[in-house]
């Protein structure tokens, strides 16, 4: 778990950054102040959640066999995809509908952070 996380959450970054720059760059001048705001909140969330799984890989060298962790881990990389891809989809396409997917990775993010708080309560 701890190899699986931590390669996870390295790729997550390199995936935020390059993202950022073609926000910066490439989007700049294509998107509205609107539309670039929220591709920059996706970013912003991408970066916190891949730090996230870096921390989990961490962790999961004490708790390699934490099946609370296992799911934080998880449901972290699925909060990016959720939270982040829908708010990157919506800045870029304008659909507007795509904005009402993002509360679920928003959820997915907050039971993340819960479940990596009971796994290192009940490990450590």
């Amino acid at each position: 778990m701890q190899k699986l996380f931590l390669t996870l959450g390295s790729i997550a970054m390199a995936l935020a950054v390059a993202l950022g720059a073609f926000g910066a760059h490439a989007l700049k001048s294509k998107l509205t102040q609107d539309m670039l705001d929220i591709f920059e909140t996706g970013i912003q969330y991408h970066f916190y959640h891949a730090i996230g799984l870096l921390i989990i890989g961490l962790v999961a060298q004490y708790l390699p066999e934490s099946a609370l962790l296992k799911w934080s881990g998880w449901l972290m990389v699925f909060g990016i995809l959720i939270f982040s891809g829908s708010l990157y989809l919506l800045a870029t396409s304008g659909i507007r509908w795509l904005g009402a997917i993002t509360p679920v990775g928003g959820l997915c993010f907050i039971a993340s952070w819960i479940l990596l708080a009971l796994a290192v309560w009940k490990g450590l």
